[in-house]
């Protein structure tokens, strides 16, 4: 087995366990602030989102610093020193007696929360760029996978061995991945050859790159824009189940309904990026964009569980290629001594949309009901396509003017 199928393959498992164990808590963050004190409800909401968001605003700030420091160090170090520092900050989550320590954690936690991202960015990397996105496209389904399987898992686990045990078994998971890493990733190092033909660049050189493909920045707006989408209804799931069925397990119901997209994900994340490959990835991205508008609307207006169900499963069949896809485009258009600090820029917009996503919800659900922020998510994927397509067109008209 070559060093990169190796690469990919390790990458892909522990992408699986990272995953898995950071989604392991979060649907319990509520109830474990619950268990420091006699609080009123409302403490308990306003606490629950700040601990929550808290975590996307740090890892939106410094994304791109690690991304940096990946192009110029190497990514297996990175990988080592967030996949510990996500480890421990989680591993003390598990000790902490109250609501400001678990607060400045989970602030912590995002400063480290750069594994994913590293991760992908080593294998993109190391990949050829016409198997670009069928590689990204598997890498994604482990993280996908972990995703799907670890509100089970935690759920599960604070059932069986309470919260504080939960968190201390989520850290050692984070660890054994960290380890897997530290013993299984040979970093494929450039060569002192190529180390010499590479100009030595600012974070300035970057910004400046990104600013001046106007194609480039125009898909990184598109991947704030879905993760606004996908975070706009997620924290409302629930309660949107909760008035569809009689039923008294409306955690388990929700929970089956969030799975549903994963599932749909995982199906096919590969296959786009196969097809990406082919006909390029900007014309997958806006395929993709048009579906997930119209599989995501109908939604509304559903009335039975089942409905619902089905629809957020060919949603997630539509919705899974995009990020592959956005991600593979970049390793096309980014030089490789720039690329981990690009992804890192993307990645920052994706953390800032699931930030803004869950506050748009609340809000558009506050005043047309929850049903409306289906209509809103809809439109946001319409507004996405119509800014790529412009650009690729502008783009395409540029390149034909330039060949005369």
């Amino acid at each position: 087995m070559s060093i990169a199928k190796r690469n990919l393959l390790i990458m892909w498992v522990c992408n699986f366990l990272v995953a898995a164990s950071m989604t392991m808590v979060v649907p319990f963050i509520s109830l474990y602030i619950e268990t420091f004190g006699d609080f009123s409800s409302e403490y308990v909401q306003t606490w629950s989102g700040l601990v929550f968001g808290v975590t996307f605003i740090s890892a939106f700030l410094f994304s791109p610093l690690w991304g940096k420091i990946g192009d110029k160090y190497g990514f297996k170090p990175i990988l080592l020193l967030t996949g510990y520092g996500i480890a421990l900050s989680v591993f003390i989550m598990g000790i902490v007696s109250n609501v400001m320590g678990l607060f400045f954690l989970r602030m912590f936690m995002g400063v480290v929360t750069g594994f994913i991202p590293t991760s992908i960015a080593l294998i993109s990397k190391q990949t050829p760029k016409n198997e670009a996105g069928k590689t990204l496209g598997t890498l994604q389904m482990g993280n996908v996978s972990g995703s799907l399987f670890g509100p089970l898992l935690g759920g599960l686990m604070a059932d069986t061995f309470g919260f504080q045990y939960t968190f201390i078994l989520t850290s050692i998971g984070v660890a054994i991945a960290s380890t897997v890493v530290l013993f299984g990733i040979h970093e494929i190092k450039q060569t002192e050859e190529e180390r010499k033909n590479i100009k030595p660049h600012t974070s300035k050189d970057v910004i400046k790159l990104i600013f001046s493909r106007k194609l480039l920045i125009m898909v990184m707006l598109v991947a704030l824009l879905i993760q606004i989408g996908n975070f706009s209804i997620q924290p409302l799931l629930a309660l949107y189940v909760s008035d569809l069925t009689k039923a008294t397990s409306v955690a388990f119901l929700s929970g089956m309904a969030f799975s549903a997209t994963g599932f749909g994900n995982l199906l096919l994340t590969r296959q786009w990026g196969k097809l990406g490959d082919s006909i390029g990835f900007e014309k997958v991205l806006l395929i993709l964009l048009v579906l997930a508008s119209i599989l995501i609307v109908p939604q509304a207006f559903v009335s039975e569980l089942w409905q619902l169900v089905l629809l957020r499963f060919l949603y997630g069949m539509a919705v899974g290629g995009m990020l592959p896809c956005i991600t593979a485009y970049i390793r096309l258009e980014a030089p490789l001594d720039m690329q981990g600090e690009v992804l890192g820029y993307n990645q920052s917009f994706r953390f800032l949309g699931n930030v803004i996503g869950p506050a748009l919800g609340g809000f558009v659900a506050g005043f047309g009901g929850i049903s409306s922020v289906f209509y809103v998510t809809g439109s946001l994927f319409l507004v996405g396509f119509i800014l790529l397509f412009v650009s690729l067109k502008h783009d395409q008209q540029k390149h034909l003017s330039e060949s005369f």
